[in-house]
Order: structure tokens, then C-alpha cells, then sequence
């Protein structure tokens, strides 16, 4: 099986190779395929296997050690989402946690702050989700209407957001809302709610989805929910705009990982059935149109990895610019989508099939092209640029 590691100097440091083993080994052990498929029936993976990635070091392993982490950087952020995504460890959402969230904290937090919730976000303590998306928005920030008010020494929230993954079991909810309505971007801060302290904070219904069926999606209602002065990120009002543009290129070249990755398990996997299944008195895969299908699939994944691989190398030197970020998320998962499209069709009818595991890729990949942003946002941007 192909991994990212593969012609890669930044990658192929000895260090990261052994974690790359450890992770693999962790998730060959704690999330065999009979337990993902009951995190995929009761739609959520339950915590006592976050408390267990923590403890085994899957949790915060770009966060500097000095703070309870890794110590590590971009590179094993990487191979923990690259395994999982393989590994088809459905519903664990470190991609977010470890990728997203906590590089709000490093990134933008006080130190006390940093002091404060880093250790407890690397433990497993805490479960990360950040609640951006709004029922009437889309994916137009400034439209927000969850409020933030002035209330002595903290704020007051009121608001709802929707779709927000890990959002039945997230404690630590990174919360983005105005803190002045009047000033439009520049009125929008980032509080967070430690949601098992706060009153008023509830979860909605668990919402269900047509893939990523273990994700635990939900809203999230805030009903006059009081957050400490200490709990603005940062300790500045009007910079959570900054703050959510500075961190969306990581955030996508996270759902690139992700998407570069199932891709690669769907090609390996569909070669491998071809071979074997039969049809006609030969196998699939000595069809012409079969080898062509998987020809062009393997030389666009190939070129896919290439990309994917510049722009992580791009990461670690501080370089990788917005619009890059944007045309390695359109680009990887729309190629995602087809190659997993083309995958299913080489598996006939059991390709259809939910025991199949083509089946599940074809589900689970769809979102990919919405989330972080859809797709057309990602022209979008791209656009500006030219």
C-alpha cells in the first residue's frame, strides 16, 4: 500500500517513520473492523477511546512539549490522519482535533491560556470541536448571528450552530461569534465554551448524514451561555476573523490529507479484487477498459500525491499560501470522488453493497467536496487570485 512517506525527505525522517508504526499499530489493535462498525450503528466512537489516543500519544502531537504534547510538527499531524483515513477508523475525529482546533490554541492563545487547555486537549480531557456553520449561513462568516455580549467580567453567547463534527462529545467547543455586530469582520471574535462547566450550553439532535454515518454530527444551541473575559482566544476582541483565515489553509490541506489518502486505499483495493474476481472466464482485471480505468486512476493519484506533498513540505516552511491550500482541497477531493466513482463500478454490484468497503468510501467522500468550504468557495478563491 502506498503511503505518503515514499520520495519525500521531510518525510522520511526516521522519527516519523516509527510514529507512522506506532499509529498503525495503536489502531490495528483498538479499532478493529468489528468495532468501527459499531461506532458506524451508534453514530458516535465512544470517549473512553479518545482518554486511550491520548494516552498513547495520538492527541496534540504538533503541540510543543512544554505544554503536554508531541512535540512534533505538521508531518506526524499528518500521519495520524493518513492512518485513520486507511484504517477507515470511522468517527474519530482527531483529524479536527489534533489539525484544526488545537492549532487555534498554540497559534492564537495567551500563554495562560495555552498553560491552561493544551495538556488537557493532548490527555483526551478535552474533546475538540469548533462551531462555525449556522442553520441560515452558509459559508459566509460575516453573516453570523450568534452574539457574544459584554457581561462584567466575560460574555454572554446566544446562538446556534449546525453540523458541527464531534459535537456530541466535544467539551471544548471553540465558539465563533460577533462581539460587535456593527463592525462586520472586525466584530467577530473566537470564545471558547468548556461545555461540560457551562449553563445554558445544549446539545441538539445527533443529525443523520448519508455517509460518515460514526461522526457525531449535531448542533449546538447556546442559550445565554456565560464564558469568562479568559475565555476569548487570544485576550482580544474582533481578531476570531483573522484567526478562522489564518487557519483555514491548514484546516483544508487537512480535508486533502484525508481525501488523498481514501483515494489510495480505494485504488489499492479495487486493483486487488479485480485480480481475483472473475467474469467471463478471466479476471476483471484483464479488461482493457478495466486496465485503462485503473491506469488513469493510478497516473492521477500518482500526479495527486506529487501536489500533496508540496504543499505539506510548503507547511513546514511557513509558505503555504491560501489559494494553494484552496486548489489542493478542490482539486484532491474531487479527484476522490471519481476515482472512487470509477472504483465502485469496477466492483459490480457488490460494489454497492454497505459490507463493502468501496460502498462506505462512496459515502463517506461526498461531504469532502462541502466541507471546509465547498468546492466553489475554492474557485473562488483560486479566482482572486489570478
Amino acid at each position: 500500500m502506498h503511503t505518503p512517506y515514499n520520495d519525500e525527505p521531510e518525510f522520511m525522517a526516521d522519527d516519523v517513520r516509527m510514529f507512522a508504526d506506532s499509529v498503525a499499530r495503536f489502531l490495528e489493535r483498538e479499532a478493529p473492523s468489528a468495532r468501527t462498525a459499531a461506532w458506524r450503528t451508534k453514530g458516535c466512537v465512544e470517549r473512553a477511546f479518545w482518554h486511550k489516543a491520548g494516552e498513547m500519544g495520538l492527541l496534540g502531537v504538533s503541540v510543543p512539549a512544554e505544554y503536554g504534547g508531541g512535540g512534533g510538527d505538521f508531518r506526524h499531524d499528518t500521519v495520524v490522519i493518513d492512518q485513520v483515513a486507511r484504517r477507515e477508523v470511522s468517527g474519530f475525529g482527531v483529524a479536527l482535533h489534533n489539525g484544526v482546533v488545537t492549532p487555534y490554541v498554540v497559534r492564537h492563545g495567551t500563554e495562560e491560556q495555552k498553560r491552561r487547555w493544551l495538556p488537557r486537549l493532548c490527555c483526551g480531557e478535552l474533546i475538540a470541536a469548533v462551531a462555525m456553520s449556522e442553520p441560515s449561513v452558509g459559508s459566509d462568516l460575516q453573516r453570523i448571528r450568534t452574539i457574544a455580549r459584554r457581561d462584567g467580567n466575560g460574555f454572554r453567547i446566544d446562538g446556534q450552530k449546525t453540523f458541527i463534527t464531534n459535537g456530541l462529545l466535544a467539551n471544548f467547543v471553540v465558539v465563533v461569534a460577533k462581539t460587535d455586530p456593527t463592525a462586520g469582520a472586525k466584530g467577530i471574535s473566537l470564545l471558547v465554551v468548556e461545555a461540560d462547566e457551562a449553563g445554558g450550553f445544549r446539545r441538539g439532535r445527533k443529525l443523520e448524514k448519508i455517509g460518515c454515518e460514526a461522526q457525531d454530527t449535531t448542533e449546538l444551541f447556546f442559550d445565554d451561555v456565560w464564558v469568562p473575559e479568559e475565555n476569548l482566544l487570544g485576550g482580544r476582541e474582533g481578531e476570531g476573523f483573522a484567526q478562522l483565515m489564518a487557519e483555514l489553509p491548514r484546516e483544508r490541506l487537512v480535508i486533502a490529507t484525508q481525501s488523498q489518502a481514501m483515494l489510495e486505499v480505494a485504488l489499492d483495493e479495487t486493483i486487488a479484487y479485480v485480480k481475483e474476481r472473475q467474469a467471463f472466464g478471466q479476471a476483471i482485471f484483464e479488461f482493457q477498459n478495466t486496465q485503462f480505468k485503473l491506469a488513469e486512476a493510478k497516473t492521477s493519484a500518482t500526479i495527486s500525491r506529487a501536489f500533496l506533498n508540496e504543499c505539506l513540505r510548503q507547511v513546514l516552511q511557513g509558505t503555504l499560501s491560501g489559494t494553494r491550500a484552496a486548489m489542493a482541497k478542490y482539486w484532491i477531493s474531487e479527484l476522490q470522488n471519481r476515482i472512487i466513482d470509477d472504483c465502485l463500478q469496477l466492483h459490480g454490484g457488490y460494489g454497492y453493497m454497505s459490507e463493502y468497503r468501496i460502498g462506505r468510501m462512496y459515502k463517506d467522500a461526498r461531504v469532502s467536496r462541502i466541507y471546509g468550504g465547498t468546492n466553489e468557495i475554492m474557485k473562488m478563491i483560486i479566482a482572486r487570485s489570478l
